[in-house]
């Protein structure tokens, strides 16, 4: 019994797959490339979800999709090129590194630098910045230290 319940509850840890006995193919390498393909989309309903673990009607729909061009003898990227043109690149889980996408790879870098930069800056030019009293603010200083606390 001890060894059960950690062994379900790792069990219970693995995504579920939302593929429908319907929708799987006869060739069962058609159907690995389908499952391979259905990880890396998105589910334009529940955002986070592949296809392949979304039970959402629209994924569903988009499965089927998948295996219908892959039987039409499409390749992996005729597919992926298809679903793009058609949703969008929303539709691919991890966006293409490329393009206009460039921009949001590289912005956290460029801007973790440029506030690195700006607080070196300003810590230099403060360190370089020191107060010096004069006479009669010092004679000031002094006679406020030698009075003491007031009660």
């Amino acid at each position: 019994m001890r060894i059960l319940a950690p062994a379900l509850s790792l069990l219970m840890a693995l995504p579920a797959h939302a593929v429908e006995p319907g929708e799987e193919l006869d060739d069962p390498a058609l159907e690995a490339r389908a499952r391979a393909l259905s990880q890396d989309l998105r589910c334009l309903v529940c955002r986070n979800e592949s296809i392949d673990e979304s039970t959402a009607e629209l994924a569903r729909e988009l499965r089927v999709l998948v295996r219908e061009r892959l039987t039409a003898g499409d390749t992996d990227a005729e597919v992926i090129d298809y679903l793009v043109a058609r949703y969008g690149e929303y539709v691919l889980l991890e966006p293409t590194k490329g393009g206009a996408n460039v921009i949001l790879w590289i912005a956290p870098l460029v801007l973790l630098l440029l506030g690195g930069a700006v607080a070196g800056v300003a810590i230099t030019r403060q360190r370089g910045h020191v107060d010096t009293l004069d006479a009669e603010e010092e004679a000031r200083l002094k006679a406020l230290l030698d009075e003491g606390p007031r009660s």
